[in-house]
This record gives C-alpha cells, sequence and structure tokens, in this order.
C-alpha cells in the first residue's frame, strides 16, 4: 500500500459539527504513526451566519500551537468556502472595521484577517445547488480562480462537490502552479452513489497527468485521523505513482507547500 504520513485536513470542535480539540487530533496523529497534521476548520458561512470576526477568532491565534507537539508537526490551515463563479472565498467580500476586542483594524476583509496566520487553505465547494447547471466554463473558471489565490494549496474534495468542471484545464494549471488535488476519505464513504467513481477518474487523471495529490482524511473526530484506508486502497488499485503522492511524508508536503505557497515558517 502506499505510503502516507500526513493528514492535511482536519477539524475541530471550532468546526460546530466536528467533536475534537486540536490536541485530541494532535494525539490521534502521533498514535496514527503520522509525522504531519494540518488543521484546516471551516472558514465558512458553516460556521457562523453573522460574518462576525468574533466567531472566528480561532484562526487569529493558531500563532500559539506548538511547530511540534507529541512527535507530529502541526500546521496551521483552514478549509474555505468557494461562494461563487468567479471563485470568491469566504469572507473576500466581509470589510473589517474592528477585530474580536471592538479596536479599530487597518481596512482589511474577514478573509485577510482569519487566514493570515495559516501555512495554507483548502478552497472547497459545500454548496453545490448554487452551482448546478452552470456551463463547464464557468464551473471550471471557478476553481482556477480559487486555485490562483497566493495561499490556496489545494482544492478540497472535487470529486464530492458534485460539479462538473473540465478536469484537464484544472490538472494543467495545478502541475503548472504546483497546487495539489485532494483525495478525500471522506468522500469514499457514499458506496452508493457517483462520488467513489468520479474520485476514482479524478486520481487516475492526476496521474496521467502528473499532479501530486494529497490523501485525506476530512476526520471531523480524532479517531478518524491518519486513517484513509479506503482512498490508499483505491490508489493501489490504479498503481497511483508513489512519488505523486505529496502527503507520503512531512518533507513531501512541506517541499509541496513551499512550491505552491511559500515556505512554512519557524519549520
Amino acid at each position: 500500500m502506499l505510503q502516507n504520513r500526513c493528514d492535511t485536513h482536519t477539524h475541530t470542535l471550532f468546526s460546530r459539527h466536528a467533536y475534537s480539540t486540536v490536541e485530541e487530533d494532535v494525539r490521534a496523529a502521533a498514535e496514527a504513526g503520522l509525522e504531519l497534521l494540518g488543521i484546516a476548520d471551516h472558514l465558512s458561512a458553516m460556521v457562523s451566519a453573522t460574518g462576525d470576526v468574533r466567531e472566528y477568532q480561532h484562526f487569529l491565534n493558531m500563532t500559539c500551537w506548538p511547530r511540534r507537539w507529541h512527535g507530529v508537526t502541526l500546521l496551521r490551515a483552514a478549509e474555505v468556502d468557494i461562494l461563487d463563479v468567479d471563485g470568491t472565498l469566504f469572507g473576500q467580500d466581509a470589510m473589517l472595521e474592528s477585530g474580536i476586542t471592538e479596536m479599530p483594524v487597518a481596512p482589511q476583509s474577514l478573509f485577510d484577517h482569519c487566514t493570515s496566520p495559516c501555512d495554507y487553505l483548502i478552497a472547497s465547494i459545500h454548496h453545490e445547488p448554487r452551482f448546478r447547471g452552470l456551463p463547464v466554463a464557468q464551473t471550471t473558471g471557478l476553481y482556477l480562480k480559487a486555485l490562483s489565490h497566493p495561499k490556496v494549496l489545494m482544492a478540497g474534495h472535487m470529486g464530492r462537490a458534485g460539479v462538473p468542471f473540465d478536469t484537464a484545464a484544472v490538472l494543467e494549471y495545478c502541475r503548472a502552479e504546483g497546487k495539489l488535488v485532494e483525495i478525500n476519505e471522506h468522500s469514499m464513504d457514499f458506496a452508493d452513489g457517483p462520488v467513489p467513481r468520479r474520485c476514482r477518474e479524478l486520481a487516475c487523471a492526476c496521474a496521467e497527468a502528473g499532479v501530486m495529490v494529497a490523501v485525506n482524511t476530512d476526520a471531523h473526530i480524532s479517531c478518524d485521523v491518519g486513517r484513509a484506508p479506503k482512498a490508499l486502497a483505491m490508489l493501489d488499485e490504479i498503481h497511483f505513482p508513489q512519488e505523486l503522492v505529496a502527503t507520503r511524508s512531512a518533507e513531501a508536503f512541506l517541499d509541496a507547500v513551499a512550491r505552491a505557497v511559500g515556505p512554512v515558517e519557524g519549520l
């Protein structure tokens, strides 16, 4: 089976529909033998419908997290919703006048304020109906625009999003810019629908195009951290190249981050 020593898309209590703390996830990563863990909670209306920065302060003090904890390298991230056909990311259109203490802040968006401490971002679609029926040129464009943001490292669970796009065009961009495609373990749980088939097709296309992938759990509880048997079995079945798995080691993932987003501070 392919080696996978990182899990770079996991969630904590902050995401509201997840159930573990940061340390519980880190401990679970250590128990699973991982070298690196990325906490990527939701920057999304799923957390709060108000857009009030005080509802998102989880992101503002992530620099207090140690870089090494229980023997695991810990990275700071966010899973950000793609909102529209222009590839707008959640919070980019919400300008702040004050911070969490109601003191004035320099003019900036909720997005910029919350993602400034992040090492990387995952851009995902969670609201498929708003994109239903759009021309493929538009859905392809929204992924390309979202991926073009300097801090966006990967597109999240595209096989599950239910939004058709021009696979060749998106993968060509990813290869050129060093962006990653996520292979998402949670997506493989949709056994009775087309989602696993779409994930398999996307993985095959990545292998043919030479595009690197991140194999992640999307864990919403600590006992799932680092456990991606279905995704890894699927990749083994299609003989996916180990060298294209960015999460095969901490070194490989950090190299991928450095190429696409920039070096991780403090490592």
